[in-house]
């Protein structure tokens, strides 16, 4: 690890612990910064409702930390928009934000239309699929961007195990979790930003910006949503503008191997795009498109899926030349 990174790691990484919720609005009302809170969703009726409710019992009605929070649906075939609007969020169709510009089906496109309606100076995204969910996920991102001035970016970090349903009931395997973590967007990271190498959870979907960074940053429409913003965070606020926070444990929804193949692919190619925009890779024109070959058994055998991974991506907000939603 960089001398850097030992001393970023020392400077900005915290729990959730270290700003407790009375101080956490003492800052909020000295600096009348105004937060609010995304929930990306796509068919998560099981989960979304009890997310929604916590935040809006901790975080609005007991203390009023956050003042909007929004539901994206992204196209749920379940009752997910009416789970979150029955506990009590604002809940908008993702075809609804800007109707005149076809939708890019992916994470990415749900998270960038966001910020068409919202309106918080800190921006606060958190997955949808969350189980035994605390409100401290919120509060814990969202403190450093409403104490520390020159932070910009906050990422939560976690314990992250593995949660497999048996009929016996879950069965939980420490630290088995993100694998395409380790397994691709880890390795990456350390050969290619290694300013980005002390972030425990680079790809996880809880974090907080101000509006005024994500703004200025594309936004991959796909998964490599998450490690796209970092790149170009770093990039366009430098190292010491970032932070991580600790928030405990992640329990959520697992993807099965073929899901993780295509999210690992395209991570990838998120990161090629990104080293060949800065010159460091000469990339052709295969690197637009990748078209992925899996392989699932039937009863004909190992039977091959060929899908497209694109990496079309939404241009920073501030460049739209009108933002009518």
């Amino acid at each position: 690890m960089l001398d850097e990174v030992a001393d970023w790691l020392r400077r900005r990484s915290w729990t959730a612990a270290d700003r407790p919720l009375p101080d956490l609005l003492a800052a909020k009302r000295a600096s009348g910064s105004t937060v609010s809170v995304v929930l990306p969703a796509l068919d998560e009726e099981a989960t979304v409702g009890e997310i929604v409710t916590a935040i809006r019992r901790d975080l609005m009605e007991d203390v009023p930390l956050v003042d909007e929070l929004v539901v994206i649906d992204s196209g749920s075939t379940d009752r997910t928009g009416q789970a979150a609007a029955a506990a009590g969020a604002r809940v908008v169709h993702r075809d609804a934000i800007l109707p005149h510009l076809p939708v890019i089906p992916g994470k990415g496109e749900v998270l960038w239309r966001s910020l068409l309606v919202t309106t918080g100076d800190i921006v606060c995204f958190i997955d949808a699929d969350l189980r035994e969910f605390d409100s401290t996920f919120v509060s814990g991102i969202v403190g450093p961007l409403l104490t520390e001035p020159d932070v910009a970016f906050v990422k939560a970090m976690y314990d992250r195990p593995l949660d497999t349903d048996t009929a016996d009931g879950t069965v939980s395997i420490p630290a088995g979790g993100g694998r395409v973590t380790e397994l691709v967007a880890r390795p990456l990271l350390n050969l290619h930003w290694p300013l980005l190498a002390g972030f425990v959870q680079p790809l996880g979907g809880e974090y907080a910006a101000r509006r005024a960074l994500l703004e200025r940053l594309p936004f991959p429409t796909g998964y490599g949503v998450e490690l796209g913003l970092l790149v170009d965070a770093l990039d366009l606020a430098g190292l010491d503008a970032l932070a991580q926070v600790d928030v405990g444990v992640r329990h959520h929804r697992h993807q099965d191997a073929l899901a993780l193949g295509r999210m690992a692919a395209t991570i990838h190619l998120t990161a090629l795009d990104r080293l060949a925009r800065t010159d460091r890779l000469k990339a052709g024109d295969d690197l637009v498109r990748l078209r992925l070959t899996q392989f699932t058994r039937t009863a004909a055998g190992f039977t091959p899926t060929t899908v497209d991974i694109p990496t079309v991506e939404r241009p920073p907000i501030v460049t739209l030349p009108e933002r009518d939603v």
